[in-house]
């Protein structure tokens, strides 16, 4: 893989051009989705050996903080059943979980660009305020089941985390998927730990969703994504930013490759298991909520080794 950071003109080519449109149909709604087949989700049950299992979600933000400025909203009522015998207490959630704080799945309505949305979709023509009448999360209703692959990228830098002055590269994602003994295959979950954890205990007072520098993917993994032929991208810490072009970022990969991304993922645990494990391959479950026309869904992703 070419060591070097590609021109903003090789990256918009990338997008503009060298994209997924029609690979899978002038229809097609599931994106990198089509590769996760049924030969795929078997194999990667037959990865699950010690029975342990992680989740990848962090816990809803309810209070305003840096990098949250729009928490969750939980609140709780006690039903006071007839007869006096039994009681009950219940919850209404409700939350905006796009942005830097919770785990969520983004639909291939979520996000486009100049050329519009994935498949070659004017925007105008599918949204509304009752949602997507294409391309929606609830298109993976019956959730998402393949081999999950961590490049542990602090561990490979043998740092504590990524720094927001040196992006993840694509040739240093080859390189840790080398060090680490790990193949990424055509239809793989592939789950690029950063460090956020670590980070953020650094800098607490950080603006995270918000700032003008954070750290995370370059660019140029764009192009390795669809060589590789991933099914799902998992991220802590997502796009750099600055990202160093006037346009374009790993985000791009939604409406271009029809690239599925698991935003916000908490992987500092999930890098640990992996460690004890000796084993960085395990199966990733992810099971979205189906909301109709949705631009994606809160999800709690469950590696299991």
């Amino acid at each position: 893989m070419e060591r070097r950071i590609p021109t903003q003109e090789e990256v918009i080519q990338w997008i503009h051009h060298d994209n997924n449109w029609g690979r899978w149909g002038k229809d097609d709604e599931r994106g990198t989705t089509n590769l996760i087949t049924p030969a795929k989700r078997a194999a990667a049950a037959r990865l699950v050996r010690s029975g342990r299992s992680v989740s990848l979600a962090r816990h809803l933000a309810v209070d305003p903080a840096p990098g949250n400025p729009r928490p969750a909203d939980h609140g709780m009522h006690f039903m006071n059943l007839p007869g006096g015998y039994v009681n009950a207490v219940a919850d209404y959630i409700g939350v905006d979980f796009h942005g830097a704080a919770t785990t969520h799945l983004d639909a291939l309505c979520h996000y486009w660009g100049r050329i519009g949305v994935w498949n070659n979709r004017k925007p105008e023509d599918i949204l509304n305020l009752r949602g997507s009448t294409f391309a929606a999360v609830d298109v993976w209703g019956d959730g998402i089941v393949t081999r999950g692959v961590l490049l542990d990228i602090p561990r490979h830098r043998k740092a504590p985390y990524v720094a927001t002055d040196k992006p993840v590269h694509a040739w240093e994602m080859e390189d840790a998927a080398k060090a680490q003994g790990v193949t990424i295959e055509p239809g793989d979950a592939l789950v690029v730990y950063s460090g956020r954890e670590a980070w953020q205990r650094d800098h607490p007072n950080d603006n995270w969703g918000a700032a003008q520098e954070a750290p995370g993917l370059h660019a140029s993994c764009l192009a390795a994504l669809k060589q590789w032929d991933v099914g799902m991208l998992v991220w802590d810490c997502m796009d750099v930013r600055p990202s160093g072009y006037a346009y374009g970022g790993v985000h791009c990969g939604i409406f271009a490759y029809g690239l599925a991304l698991l935003d916000n993922a908490l992987l500092e645990p999930l890098a640990q298991a992996c460690a004890a494990e000796r084993r960085y391959e395990f199966m990733l479950t992810v099971a979205p909520l189906k909301v109709h026309g949705g631009t994606g869904s809160p999800v709690n992703p469950i590696a299991l080794f």
